[in-house]
């Protein structure tokens, strides 16, 4: 039996958006800590992206980091093209796998035992979603998808989003964008799952041109192109936002959530992906995604642990001039993060 055989299950496309995905989580992984080590560097000279600033655009790690993003954004990009959400998205959390490993080698952070389960978790989790996940449909033309875009389910999907967007950008983050991390977070999930939609879509155009079946002749394909160049700007904005002004460890697990969660759920009501899947297929997918939520959270829970015990930074509040000890919500310079 050759190893094709022994993976007959998953087909051929599937495949494709499997490596094209571990590529992306690899890119994307070492973009973050590139970029927060630019935004950092950027902070010193000039006005801090979570205080409105854009000093970053000016500082070149910053740009490495971003072209570093783009690369595996890229990668994912065509991975949903050939692969369902629901292979591609949680696979994301690979990159966090990345992100901690980078960390313990340029940031010094030490990775405790419980960390390397909380990656291990990560890895079941993925491996089982991989395992399980529904075949990609067929779809001949973009205008196929466009009609999947326009049913009446994801139409009213899409309006409940909009209205949350506008209702955190406009009341919610001018009054609590600097003290609550869901404010930036929910902007960049909510829009992101519009996002990943709108790249599917545009994805499957591309991939239908490359085969020989223009699909640029239809105007669907440049609405596609503008929804997510839109979206893209805006979930970067608001994440550039929420790295300056939160904590890493905060952002990054409480974004994989919400994004992955919301991301599934507009798949699962525009492309339907579990009408040909059995019960226990759906219950081991998410299962998958428990296990993945599970690691995710103790490797950031458990990223300052040392030696057995916990040893966490103390820091100074801003606000209530006490000292604590553990992992500071919000970002703080170097100077109050650590006393003596």
């Amino acid at each position: 039996m050759t190893w094709r055989d022994a993976y007959s299950g998953m087909s051929s496309d599937n495949i494709k958006g499997l490596v094209l995905a571990l590529s992306s989580s690899l890119f994307i992984g070492s973009s973050f800590i590139v970029k927060k080590k630019g935004l950092k560097k950027a902070a010193v000279s000039g006005l801090r992206a979570g205080s409105g600033g854009y000093s970053y655009l000016y500082e070149p790690l910053w740009w490495v980091g971003m072209i570093t993003m783009v690369i595996g954004e890229v990668a994912n990009f065509a991975a949903y093209a050939f692969a369902p959400a629901i292979l591609v998205t949680p696979l994301g959390a690979l990159s966090i796998i990345i992100s901690a490993v980078l960390a313990h080698i340029i940031l010094r952070e030490k990775l405790h035992i419980f960390g390397v389960l909380g990656c291990a978790l990560c890895v079941v989790g993925s491996t089982t979603i991989v395992l399980h996940a529904p075949q990609e449909r067929a779809i001949e033309s973009v205008a196929e998808v466009w009609d999947l875009a326009t049913a009446p389910a994801f139409v009213l999907y899409s309006v409940l989003v909009l209205v949350a967007v506008f209702i955190l950008v406009i009341h919610y983050i001018p009054l609590y964008g600097q003290t609550h991390v869901m404010c930036y977070i929910g902007v960049c999930s909510l829009v992101g799952s519009l996002s990943v939609m709108s790249v599917k879509g545009l994805g499957i155009a591309l991939k239908l041109t490359f085969s020989g079946m223009n699909q640029l002749v239809y105007p669907q394909t440049w609405a596609f192109t503008f929804f997510v160049m839109l979206c893209i700007m805006t979930q970067m904005n608001y994440l550039n936002k929420a790295l300056d002004t939160f904590n890493t460890a905060v952002v990054s697990p409480i974004y994989y959530v919400m994004f992955t969660s919301l991301t599934i759920l507009a798949s699962v009501i525009m492309f339907k992906d579990w009408d040909g899947q059995d019960p226990t297929q759906i219950i081991t997918e998410l299962c998958g995604f428990v296990t993945i939520l599970s690691g995710t959270f103790l490797l950031h829970k458990t990223k300052d642990m040392v030696d057995g015990s916990v040893r966490l930074p103390k820091y100074m509040d801003e606000e209530d001039g006490v000292c604590h000890e553990g992992i500071p919500l919000r970002r703080h310079d170097s100077a109050n993060m650590r006393l003596p």
